[in-house]
């Protein structure tokens, strides 16, 4: 498929599509916890979450962005066709499993697509495997460092708490749970917008003999070591807008199904799920805020007693996250090949 500088543009906004879908698949990692916890209406609760998730244009670096942008596909073979299907199939695959309610990862779904476009243009070669490494260390670390600081922060503050009245910690942490929201938001905004923030560079580095002749310099990208702030506001508009949009068939899931929980609770995961964005966003490596918040919530469930937890439901959503590299990437291939044949024919 020949490409045209308006071509190129058409994608960009695609990618600012599938980052405003990213806000409404995962507005349930932002608010299921403070929503079923009902210190905020549901309402109430996604304007705090998008506000926040802007808000992250503003406070956190653009190492992720770097890391999609150039660490793991190699430039070389990247056009703008591959990233289009790397869209698509991460798209499809966000709407189908927002469909069916499962809170998996549009984080992985983006990478998994990215790559399965790539291999179906140029084999295996396209990877580069050191940049993969830490994304795929952290599918597991990320839920676990989220369970186990979740775990320990709930024992030790209900410990510290002991011969508080219920009420009275109920009535403070309907509060700070605000803060915590907040926090959760804010590593959320940043984490996920910036792997759209990659995207985008990478296309329109590969892109820019097409822009030599146009008039708007702030498309002219030469190198994926600087993004634009044209880039890193749309990222996060796109993505707060999302969040307001909604998705409640997941946050049905993520609030309820898998463990009850209180504001005390609810603060809990959400102070913890903020770290380990936190921590990631600072490292550059692209987690899954999904995963993040899936396991916090688990281990203040688990806190508890084990049988806290509806471990039937946390196994279903694992073996979605599981499915979801492998399916959004070869979903994405089949794009790739179906774009490529139409811009043959």
């Amino acid at each position: 498929m020949q490409a045209t500088v308006w071509f190129v543009l058409a994608i960009v906004l695609v990618a600012l599509i599938f980052d405003f879908i990213n806000g409404f698949h995962d507005a349930a990692n932002s608010i299921a916890t403070v929503v079923s916890t009902r210190v905020l209406s549901p309402f109430a609760a996604v304007i705090w979450a998008a506000f926040w998730n802007f808000v992250a244009a503003f406070v956190f670096g653009t190492a992720i962005a770097k890391t999609i942008g150039k660490g793991m596909i190699d430039l070389s073979v990247v056009d703008p066709t591959v990233i289009l299907g790397g869209l698509l199939g991460a798209i499809l695959w966000d709407l189908l499993t927002w469909w069916l309610g499962l809170p998996t990862s549009s984080s992985h779904a983006l990478v998994g697509g990215y790559a399965g476009a790539a291999v179906a243009k140029a084999g295996f070669t396209a990877i580069i495997a050191q940049g993969w490494i830490k994304t795929l260390l952290f599918i597991v670390v990320a839920p676990l460092l989220g369970l186990t600081l979740a775990l320990l922060l709930t024992i030790v503050l209900s410990w510290e708490l002991r011969r508080s009245s219920p009420r009275r910690v109920d009535k403070t942490f309907r509060l700070l749970q605000l803060a915590s929201a907040a926090s959760y938001s804010l590593g959320h905004g940043t984490n996920d917008a910036q792997k759209t923030m990659g995207i985008i560079v990478a296309l329109l580095v590969s892109s820019q003999a097409l822009f030599a002749g146009f008039p708007v310099r702030a498309f002219h990208l030469t190198t994926a070591e600087t993004v634009p702030i044209w880039i890193i506001l749309s990222a996060h508009a796109a993505i707060a807008l999302g969040t307001v949009a909604g998705g409640w068939r997941i946050v049905k899931t993520m609030g309820q199904r898998i463990t009850k929980l209180r504001p005390f609770g609810g603060f809990c995961a959400e102070t913890s799920g903020a770290i380990t964005l936190f921590l990631s966003s600072h490292l550059g490596i692209p987690v899954s805020t999904t995963h993040t918040i899936t396991g916090a919530i688990t281990g203040v469930g688990a806190a508890h007693r084990l049988s806290a937890v509806r471990w039937g439901v946390a196994g279903r959503i694992v073996w979605a996250w599981v499915l979801t590299i492998p399916m959004s990437a070869f979903i994405a291939a089949v794009a790739y090949i179906l774009l490529q044949a139409v811009g043959r024919s």
